[in-house]
């Protein structure tokens, strides 16, 4: 197998690359030249590992989760980023850019949000370094995300409702992206998945690879080895996945298992299983997989969970996705929704509507007593109880 590895003009395989207006070149470039520099620097990486072991919680526990093992027939571990400060893995990759734009000498953020969990932490981040923070959010996320909203609010950001399109994700990842063209000197903007142009699918992944470095050392302090059978996380634009696979890219032995938001059902119309629909092209920067007409025109997504209603996917799994390398598998609102309910009541643990969509991903593997799976809990259930009320088992 071809090692699995981004390249100098940032394509992971077939996909990747940078597209973007004239007016954002500047500080493309700038961050492209200098991202590595600045993140392998020591007095950065004091600063970075000091506030995830401090101020995140990290590292976040490995949990065996037993009465899940015996139902699947399989043991799962899972990954509790759900444990992190702010509630989901996203402050890994929040804390490293807001790091890394200081370093820079911006002084205003920008972020898009869909579950709200990135703006969450993003806007902590701003708090606490005392930046200006705008984080712009689909009128339809602002709904149904309301908690994370008043905490954006709570903590000195300004939200900007997204009013175009189908007022989420993508939708607010266009607004980000047009106020940093007319905001390019002072602004960074801190994209929150694997997705952008080059180098931030490499950048966001490289700040969530701490999460596949923890898992590969509490793996052997529990099981004696660092190598799972498989590893299984949900995807939109990818990060918590990039982040959970990073250290095993490359480990043929390892099954890398991605779930996608099948919404109402792959072929319903109202779907965001992106692989499963869509043909290459060129979203948000980068060239990768995307669902589109014919003539190029972006479709709509549709998922239960606002953090999966993204019609594209990062470069990197597009390249997994194309290469063999991942096994891609997607669940539909209904499936989310019961094994939210299930692990709660069999491990008292409310995950989020997005980590449900990896742990319907147990029921469509062929698993079996030998096999040793990391499930990584992307964020907790506290942003989706209005949803879960509402469909509460009688």
């Amino acid at each position: 197998m071809k090692k699995i590895e981004i390249d100098e003009n940032g394509y992971y395989g077939n996909y990747g690359g940078a597209y973007i207006p004239e007016m954002l070149y500047p500080n493309v470039e700038e961050l492209k030249s200098k991202y590595l520099e600045i993140m392998n620097d020591p007095s950065f990486q004091k600063e970075y590992q000091y506030l995830l072991k401090d101020y995140v919680g990290r590292p976040s526990p490995l949990y065996l989760a037993e009465r899940l093992s015996e139902q699947v027939g399989s043991t799962i571990y899972l990954k509790r980023e759900d444990l992190n400060h702010t509630g989901a893995h996203k402050i890994n990759n929040a804390i490293g850019q807001v790091l890394l734009a200081q370093r820079l000498g911006k002084k205003r953020i920008i972020a898009e949000t869909g579950a709200g969990q990135h703006g969450v932490a993003t806007a902590t981040v701003c708090a606490l370094k005392g930046l200006q923070c705008i984080v712009y959010m689909g009128t339809v996320d602002i709904e149904r995300q309301a908690p994370n909203v008043a905490r954006m609010k709570m903590l000195g950001a300004k939200v900007v409702a997204a009013r175009s399109g189908s007022q989420t994700l993508k939708d607010a990842t266009n607004e980000a992206i047009r106020d940093w063209i007319n905001h390019p000197e002072d602004t960074h903007y801190v994209i929150g998945s694997v997705v952008g142009p080059h180098p931030y699918p490499d950048m966001v992944a490289r700040f969530q690879s701490i999460i596949s470095e923890e898992i590969r050392w509490q793996l052997k302090e529990k099981t004696g080895s660092e190598l799972p059978t498989h590893v299984i996380a949900c995807v939109g634009g990818g990060s918590n996945a990039a982040g959970s696979f990073y250290h095993y890219l490359n480990e043929e032995r390892v099954k890398l298992v991605a779930v996608e938001a099948a919404g109402c059902g792959v072929h319903s119309g109202k779907s965001a299983a992106t692989t499963q629909l869509g043909t290459p092209g060129v979203l948000h920067g980068s060239k990768s997989i995307l669902m589109q007409t014919a003539d190029g025109q972006v479709v709509e997504p549709h998922s239960i969970s606002a953090g999966l209603d993204y019609p594209g996917i990062g470069p990197l799994h597009a390249h997994l996705f194309e290469s063999g390398r991942g096994i891609f598998l997607s669940a539909t609102d209904e499936e989310a929704l019961q094994e939210a309910f299930n692990l709660t009541r069999l491990e008292g643990i409310i995950p989020a509507l997005e980590s449900s969509h990896a742990l319907a991903g147990l029921r469509k593997l062929n698993l079996s007593k030998k096999d040793v799976v990391v499930l990584c809990l992307s964020g907790r259930g506290d942003k989706d109880m209005d949803t879960y009320m509402k469909h509460l088992p009688k």
